[in-house]
C-alpha cells in the first residue's frame, strides 16, 4: 500500500474508533470514555501511594490498582457495551499503527554500513554464565573457533579482567575484539577497541541484549551473531565517556554503551539485599528515595538543560526513541553524536497520573538531547548505574560523547534493524493524506 492509502487507512481507522462509540454506545459513549479515563487516572495514583508508602496504606493502594481497572470492565459488561470498547480499541491501534507507517519515510536514515574484508585474526572473550548459559547451549565457543577466532571463555571461579585480556590481545595482532556477555563486560572491550581503532564485534548472549537490540542483532540466537566473522559489515557508532570530578579530558573516563542512571534506580541497586530480593529491596527502599526525605537531591547542568531535584536522571549513549511513552523501548540510532537525557520528578498522584496518560509530555518526565551534561548533588559521593554495574562515584559526574569512536562489526543481514517508525502525528498524517491526493489530482487534470 502507498503512503498515501496507508495515511488514509489511518484516518478511516481513527474515525471508526470513534464512531463505534457513537453509533452503538449512544450518548453512554461519552460515559463509557469517562470511565475508562477515570480507571487511568485511579490506577496510576494508586500505583503511586503504594510505591510511596509503607503499611495498610501500600495494602490499600495495591488493591486500588487491582479494582479500578477491573471495576471498569465489570461497568462495561455490566452495560453489554464491552465488545463496543474492544472493536473501537482495536480500530484506534490500527489508526496508530498504519499513521506511523506512513510517516516511516519522514524519519532520517538507518546507520550507514560501510563493505569491509573478513578480520584475519579475531579474538573473542565469552562469559560463560551470561544469559544463563548460553555459551554453552549455542556452542558459540565451538562455533567460532571454527571460523578461525581465537576464544576465551572466562573462568567463573576467579575474577578476570577482561580489559587486560583484551588489551594483551591487541598487543598480540588480534584485528577485531569481541564479547558475548552483559553490557557491562561489552563496554569494558570496547572501549580497547575504541582506543586502538580496531573493529569490535557483539554476540548477543546476556541477559536483557540491550546493546545488541539497537544494533538489529538476532536476541534468540547468539549463534547467528558469529556471522559478522564471515559476511560482514561495519558501523560508525558514538560511545559514551562519564567522569567524576572535574576531569582534564573527558574521554579519558568510563565507557557507556547503553545508559548511566542517578537517583533513584541507582540508590535502590547499590543495597547488598538487591541481588537476593530485588523486589522487596525496591519496595522497601522506594518510599524514602521518591519523597526525599534521605535521598540524596540531585542537579543536572547542560546546554539547554538546567534541573534541580529530579528523582531520577537517565544519560544515553544517543537519545531512545520519541515512541516510546517512557523513552526506554531502544534508539533508532548510535551515530546522531548526541546523548539522551531523561530527567523524572514526579511529586504527587496527580503527577503520576500525568506522567501515565500522557507519557513524555507530562510535566513528570524532561526529555533532552545534549553534547555534554554535568550531574551534582548535595553529596561528595553518588551511586550510580553504568551498564547494569553499581558504582560509587565523587561528584560532579561529567558525561560526554565520543562521536563515531567505535567501530561495530554486524552480520551483513540482521533481523532487529530498527526501521525508525516515528511518534504517531496526527496533524502530518492528515496533510500527506490530502496533500499527496491534491498532487495526484493536478497531475491528472494537466
Amino acid at each position: 500500500m502507498s503512503r498515501r492509502g496507508t495515511a488514509r487507512l489511518a484516518l478511516a481507522a481513527g474515525a471508526a474508533a470513534f464512531l463505534v462509540l457513537l453509533v452503538f454506545g449512544g450518548l453512554g459513549s461519552l460515559v463509557l470514555m469517562g470511565m475508562g479515563w477515570a480507571g487511568l487516572a485511579l490506577t496510576a495514583a494508586g500505583m503511586w501511594w503504594m510505591l510511596t508508602h509503607t503499611g495498610w496504606i501500600r495494602v490499600l493502594a495495591a488493591l486500588l490498582v487491582v479494582a479500578a481497572p477491573l471495576g471498569v470492565l465489570l461497568l462495561y459488561t455490566a452495560a453489554g457495551l464491552l465488545w463496543v470498547v474492544l472493536v473501537s480499541l482495536g480500530l484506534w491501534a490500527l489508526a496508530v499503527s498504519a499513521g506511523r507507517a506512513a510517516l516511516v519515510e519522514d524519519t532520517s536514515p538507518s546507520m550507514t554500513e560501510r563493505s569491509v574484508s573478513r578480520a584475519k585474526r579475531p579474538f573473542l572473550i565469552m562469559n560463560p554464565l551470561s544469559g544463563g548459559g548460553k555459551v554453552e547451549r549455542f556452542h558459540l565457543a565451538e562455533r567460532a573457533r571454527a571460523l578461525g577466532a581465537e576464544v576465551v571463555v572466562l573462568d567463573p571461579a576467579q575474577r578476570q579482567d577482561v580489559t587486560e585480556l583484551a588489551s594483551r590481545a591487541v598487543r598480540g595482532g588480534a584485528d577485531l575484539l569481541g564479547v558475548a556477555g552483559g553490557d557491562g563486560t561489552q563496554a569494558s572491550v570496547a572501549r580497547v577497541a575504541a582506543e586502538h581503532d580496531i573493529p569490535f564485534m557483539v554476540i548477543s548472549a546476556g541477559t536483557r541484549n540491550h546493546f545488541a537490540k539497537d544494533l538489529g542483532l538476532d536476541r534468540q540466537d547468539p549463534s547467528r551473531c558469529l556471522e559478522a566473522l564471515t559476511d560482514g559489515v561495519e558501523l560508525r557508532i558514538d560511545l559514551g565517556y562519564l567522569h567524576a570530578g572535574v576531569p582534564a579530558d573527558l574521554s579519558a573516563g568510563r565507557v557507556f554503551i547503553n545508559n548511566a542512571s542517578f537517583g533513584v534506580y541507582a540508590e535502590v541497586v547499590q543495597s547488598p539485599a538487591y541481588r537476593d530480593d530485588k523486589a522487596r529491596t525496591v519496595l522497601e527502599m522506594l518510599p524514602d528515595l521518591l519523597t526525599q526525605p534521605s535521598g540524596t537531591r540531585l542537579s543536572v547542568r547542560a546546554s539547554s538543560l538546567t534541573m534541580d531535584g529530579p528523582q531520577a536522571v537517565l544519560v544515553s549513549n544517543n537519545p531512545y526513541a520519541r515512541g516510546d511513552s517512557a523513552g526506554l523501548g531502544r534508539r533508532e540510532r548510535l551515530d546522531s553524536g548526541e546523548l539522551g537525557v531523561l530527567c523524572v520528578n514526579v511529586g504527587n498522584a496527580a503527577e503520576a497520573t500525568e506522567l501515565l496518560l500522557r507519557g513524555r509530555q507530562g510535566r513528570g518526565l524532561t526529555a533532552a538531547t545534549v553534547r555534554e551534561v554535568v550531574i551534582d548533588a548535595n553529596a561528595p559521593v553518588i551511586p550510580v548505574g553504568v551498564d547494569g554495574e553499581a558504582l560509587m562515584l565523587p561528584t560532579p559526574v561529567h558525561c560526554c560523547l565520543a562521536a563515531g569512536a567505535l567501530r561495530v562489526r554486524v552480520p551483513r543481514h540482521r533481523p532487529g534493524v530498527p526501521h525508525g517508525a516515528p511518534p504517531m502525528d496526527w496533524r502530518r498524517v492528515r496533510r500527506l493524506a490530502l496533500t499527496m491526493g491534491r498532487v495526484a489530482a493536478g497531475r491528472g487534470a494537466a
